[in-house]
């Protein structure tokens, strides 16, 4: 059991580790942090920190760094946020503000908060399974091509191509948009689909001779909405900052390659971030070795939760563990608290 004193230890040991990158020995924390007590003291409490697996000692003689175990306690005793400077909060909002669809928003998101926090942004797709086709478009370009615009309630704006072989007038174009509209729009993503593969299902088993042009035309377009709906229901991940792995790659204890294999794959960091458990404040924190199942052993995880019109999805960062828990946890708070405005300030102008 770690005393009261022995928390503030470990917290003072975290916050100059993090600052200075150099183990912490119990002379500089006398001289660095207003304890009272002698360094005999404190050399008493960071050996009982010792015993505990929350400090260790990297070389012989040397001070005492964090373990995994460490930045755990440290970050679930936290007892404030480090607010963020108004700067830091106006970068936010002139990240964020303006209009734009929500793939737009999510990628100026973690553009932000890469940009805040020097780390790995990652923002998770909300689900839009229950989401409502509201408005669905047809676009001619020319040369058998045909742009599929597709608008949920939520606001996500998605595009897709299709190949059919008849030009359309404006008034038989309407008519092609009305037809598509009448088996999609008003109905859930997941309705929507089922209705447009039961289409697609009725007209296979007919011969190609059987169909004529113009409803060939409409089951290619059948065809794009169902593989563009398909994608609405996967999850999904932006991310931006990968460079920044790179810079900090002495942070590490071993290769950084996992960790950018899982940028590059994303399947494992997905199911990491769909998986963390959140505070009461939606706040959540994974650490070291507590992602050891999902390849990412090296790496920390923070991340909060952002309200998109009822679907809760995750706004975070990754890098070492050697990172400034604080701050980064008041930045996707903050981030995602913004976001959540925006998608409803969005949701309520429609």
């Amino acid at each position: 059991m770690v005393s009261e004193r022995g928390l503030q230890v470990l917290r003072a040991i975290v916050q100059d580790y993090v600052d200075t990158n150099e183990p912490v020995g119990s002379k500089t924390i006398v001289d660095r942090h207003a304890f009272g007590v002698s360094a005999a003291t404190i050399r008493n409490d960071m050996a009982m920190l010792e015993d505990e697996e929350l400090i260790v000692a990297p070389h012989t003689s040397s001070g005492r760094i964090p373990t995994d175990k460490g930045y755990r306690v440290f970050v679930d005793h936290l007892a404030t946020l480090r607010p963020l400077t108004p700067a830091q909060r106006a970068a936010i909002s002139s990240f964020l503000d303006g209009p734009g669809d929500l793939d737009d928003l999510l990628v100026r998101t973690v553009r932000a908060l890469t940009r805040l926090t020097g780390q790995v942004a990652i923002v998770q797709y909300p689900s839009f399974a229950q989401a409502s086709l509201s408005h669905v478009e047809l676009v001619q370009l020319g040369s058998g091509r045909m742009l599929i615009i597709i608008v949920t309630d939520t606001g996500r704006v998605s595009q897709r191509l299709a190949h059919v072989r008849v030009e359309f007038d404006g008034p038989d174009l309407q008519q092609l948009r009305g037809d598509v509209c009448e088996v999609v729009v008003g109905r859930s993503v997941r309705e929507g689909a089922q209705l447009v593969d039961e289409r697609l299902a009725a007209a296979s088993g007919r011969g190609a001779d059987a169909i004529a042009p113009r409803e060939a035309a409409f089951l290619e377009i059948l065809r794009g909405v169902a593989e563009e709906l398909d994608e609405f229901r996967q999850d999904k991940l932006v991310l931006a900052g990968a460079a920044n792995l790179a810079r900090r790659e002495s942070d590490f204890r071993g290769s950084i390659y996992p960790i950018l294999e899982a940028i590059e794959e994303q399947v494992a960091l997905l199911r990491l971030v769909s998986e963390m458990v959140a505070d009461d404040q939606g706040l959540s924190a994974s650490i070291g070795r507590e992602n050891e199942p999902f390849g990412l052993g090296e790496a920390s995880v923070v991340a909060s939760e952002y309200d998109a019109t009822g679907s809760l999805a995750r706004v975070g960062v990754m890098g070492p563990t050697r990172m400034d828990y604080p701050t980064n946890l008041a930045a996707v708070r903050a981030v995602a608290r913004y976001l959540t405005r925006m998608l409803h300030e969005d949701d309520t102008a429609r």
